[in-house]
Parts: structure tokens; C-alpha cells; sequence
């Protein structure tokens, strides 16, 4: 037996062992480097994410990727008011998101949402979580008052300065 093939068995067993370790633990992603080899395991995702914005619609790259559904702009206008974000962010009681994220109006899914319109929040109670680069930053309520308006709907991608909410 050659040292090349000697190397390549070795190298063979060294995968599957780190294949079953990497099924085991459920890992989505495990990396190996010594000064002869580097090996890298990846998993793809398990689920597709789908994004649904106004006029235009993005869907992630998935490995196994399944027929998407995207809101057409026709239903997107049905479900939200006509008033633009400019002329909301400029609402004395708007609630603006002070980052780039993915915004939920639950603590967690199957729970109930933190707010919903028609509510009376206190200055400081939280409204939303936002979701930037895997960390849940809570948005508290800026003032005390009844909750108008809800301009966001769960899951939805969300920008710096966007409306979330009216606080009257």
C-alpha cells in the first residue's frame, strides 16, 4: 500500500466519522483544519424563507427549494393602508424602527401578539422584537397611549427610520 493511498483511507474514515458526529449533534455547519487537511461540512436549510415586499417580491436561494407563493402588490394594497411611510414616519405619535431587521409582533411563534390596535400601551412596554444578525432587540413603547395603527405585519423585513406603529 502506497503512503497516497495510505493518506486517502485515513483521510475517508476521518469524514465519515465526522459525517455521523455532524448527523448526531444536528449541526448545520462544522469546520476541521489541521496543517494537512481542512475539511468543511455544511447543511443547507431545512426551510424556504420567503420575503414579500411592495412592487417586488425576493425569495432566498434555498438547496431544496419548493414552489414559492409571493404576494402580488394587488393583494399587498389590500392588507395595508394607502398612506405612505414618509408621511407616517412624520406622525407625531410614530413608533420608528431604529434598525435593519426582520420585525415579530410575538414573543414567540403560537403566542399572542405584544400589542394589537386599539390597545393602551405604558411608556416602555414593549411592542415588537426585532431580529438583526441573529439578535432580538426589543422596541419599547415611546410614550404611553392607545395603539392606532399597526404598519407592520409579522416576519416582514423592515428598514432604519421605518414606521411600526402609531401611538396616540
Amino acid at each position: 500500500m502506497t503512503s497516497k493511498s495510505k493518506s486517502f483511507t485515513t483521510e475517508t474514515k476521518l469524514v465519515r466519522e465526522l459525517a455521523i458526529i455532524f448527523d448526531e449533534k444536528d449541526l448545520t455547519e462544522l469546520e476541521l483544519e489541521t496543517d494537512d487537511i481542512s475539511i468543511r461540512l455544511s447543511r443547507g436549510q431545512k426551510g424556504q424563507q420567503i420575503v414579500t415586499m411592495p412592487q417586488q417580491a425576493f425569495v432566498p436561494h434555498a438547496q431544496h427549494s419548493a414552489p414559492a407563493v409571493v404576494s402580488t402588490p394587488d393583494a399587498i394594497s389590500e392588507t395595508r393602508p394607502n398612506t405612505t411611510s414618509s408621511d407616517l414616519s412624520a406622525h407625531e405619535g410614530a413608533v420608528l424602527s431604529p434598525m435593519v431587521g426582520t420585525v415579530y409582533l410575538a414573543p414567540e411563534p403560537g403566542a399572542a401578539d405584544f400589542i394589537n390596535e386599539g390597545d393602551v400601551v405604558k411608556k416602555g412596554q414593549t411592542l415588537f422584537i426585532v431580529e438583526a444578525m441573529k439578535v432580538m432587540n426589543p422596541i419599547t413603547a415611546p410614550t404611553s397611549g392607545k395603539v392606532t395603527k399597526i404598519l407592520v405585519e409579522n416576519a416582514q423585513p423592515i428598514e432604519f427610520d421605518q414606521p411600526l406603529a402609531i401611538i396616540e
